[in-house]
């Protein structure tokens, strides 16, 4: 495999720690450029129902790292490719939070997770990157982190940061990634946790942007999780047995572990913010990424990708990183559980063996009844790799795959609904796609009702697109100037 070696990744090399860091190399190297490009050129052809943008966010250092660095800690970036008549423009700009626009002035008091700063100088000694997802809310997108971070309001046309979002003063706390947006109501549902207190937080934003309730929630312990889920009427919040060790607590330090015989508690809590919280316990685990959730009955059916361990043993030719390769590894595999409001009792089943995470719905469908979901498939490599995409039928749990190909690894897709859609499939799934021999990157166009078939356009892009985290699916109808 040709190794592409960029002049922002020589610069990351120089540092003698770093020549050991896989995720500084190759398809994870930082790329130096914000760049627009119209006029894309096309293998195949984009359909002229496909109107919206796709965007991705992901971690991409603004600095080359002088000490340890963890493939978390990169600024946020965010890659979008904006669909209409046919045709389509690629963009990509920093997030411009509050501790990145103060690393370029010189003044950045904040750490990051392998070299954290001192607690009594930065909330939670680490730079807030809003690196983590992105989400569509009252037309324009906010950018988010997952160590409990402020919103950074971006045009969901243009890329560019318009502010930090405190919902005009109002937010008592700061907002986690992966909360949810309710396409019936336009509402921002969150969750938040803190790092080194036993509380978590939950709240509702209306989708004209206002604070409709905040509270806590007290929690046995401090916990991390990383996901909620919504339904109509109700939140599903998770209280996970992965936690920071005491030296963590006590130093500031990303040292977790996973206590023996603490159970997974899930917490349904209504989305008005009545009532007090509902725990539901289950067997064991840790969950990244919720699939979606929704009511039936009396139940509570919520599907996600249940944490399996990766097998893998530190390597020591990673150095002082083999701990962090290791762990980065993620595998898992998608279940249901279902909890019945009625008689507080939980179920849950395995949907599938196969390994896939990073699961993406229809929008529309978040937190109803929904039978699609696209999740990317994940080989046991050391380092974390995407090299296809599954799409599950959950009413019969089984999956059709689409293979990227040899040396070729994608992002977390979206799927966006053709134009005048009717059925929750009927229409496409998007997804950036790198290859490792050209160090290229396109963005792939997937028909999400003949999802195994070659994809209907390769979109090529101007610049290489490292790998990421999240992204989302902007409908064109939505997006509005912030």
């Amino acid at each position: 495999m040709t190794m592409i070696v960029t002049d922002f990744e020589r610069e990351e090399l120089s540092t003698p720690v770093n020549k050991l860091n896989p995720y500084l190399k190759g398809i994870y190297a930082p790329v130096r450029k914000e760049v627009t490009a119209l006029e894309l050129e096309v293998e195949g052809e984009i359909p002229r129902d496909l109107h919206g943008a796709y965007v991705r966010n992901g971690p991409n250092p603004l600095n080359a790292p002088e000490g340890m660095h963890h493939w978390f800690d990169g600024d946020g970036m965010l890659h979008g490719i904006y669909f209409e008549n046919g045709k389509a423009e690629y963009r990509n700009r920093y997030v411009r939070s509050a501790d990145h626009e103060a690393e370029k002035a010189g003044m950045l008091d904040a750490g990051g997770i392998l070299m954290p700063a001192d607690k009594s100088r930065h909330p939670t000694t680490y730079k807030d990157t809003a690196n983590t997802d992105v989400v569509l809310h009252n037309g324009s997108l906010m950018a988010l982190w997952y160590i409990s971070g402020q919103p950074v309001r971006v045009d969901a046309r243009t890329l560019e940061t318009v502010r930090t979002e405190t919902f005009s003063g109002k937010l008592p706390k700061n907002v986690s990634a992966h909360s949810k947006v309710d396409p019936g109501t336009g509402e921002f549902v969150f969750f938040d946790y803190d790092l080194y207190n036993p509380v978590m937080s939950a709240g509702v934003v209306s989708k004209d942007n206002e604070l409709s309730w905040f509270r806590e929630i007290e929690l046995p312990g401090p916990r991390l999780p990383h996901d909620m889920a919504i339904t109509e009427n109700y939140m599903v919040l998770m209280d996970l047995p992965v936690v920071f060790t005491e030296s963590g607590i006590r130093n500031g330090m990303w040292q977790i572990h996973q206590p023996k015989g603490q159970a997974t508690r899930f917490g349904v809590l209504r989305k008005d913010g009545t009532g007090d919280v509902r725990w539901f316990e289950a067997d064991p685990c840790y969950i990244y990424h919720g699939v979606n959730a929704w009511e039936e009955g009396d139940e509570i059916v919520f599907y996600a990708c249940k944490m399996i361990p990766n097998g893998l043993t530190p390597d020591p030719a990673y150095g002082p990183y083999a701990p962090m390769v290791g762990v980065l590894a993620l595998q898992a595999v998608l279940y249901e559980w279902r909890f019945n409001l009625k008689t507080g009792q939980t179920k849950e089943r395995p949907v599938d063996d196969r390994v896939t995470e990073f699961p993406v719905i229809n929008l529309d469908k978040t937190g109803r009844d929904s039978r699609y979901s696209y999740h990317v498939s994940i080989p046991n490599t050391q380092t974390q790799v995407f090299d296809g995409l599954v799409k599950y039928d959950l009413k019969t749990g089984r999956g059709e795959a689409h293979e990227f190909g040899p040396g070729r690894f994608g992002s977390e897709p979206a799927y966006a609904a053709r134009t005048g859609a009717k059925h929750e499939d009927d229409g496409y799934v998007i997804s950036f796609v790198f290859n490792a021999e050209t160090g290229a990157s396109e963005a792939l166009i997937l028909d999400a009702q003949d999802f195994s078939s070659k994809p209907l356009a390769r979109v090529k892009l101007p610049q290489r697109v490292p790998a990421g985290f999240h992204g989302t699916w902007a409908p064109g109808d939505q997006i509005r100037a912030a």
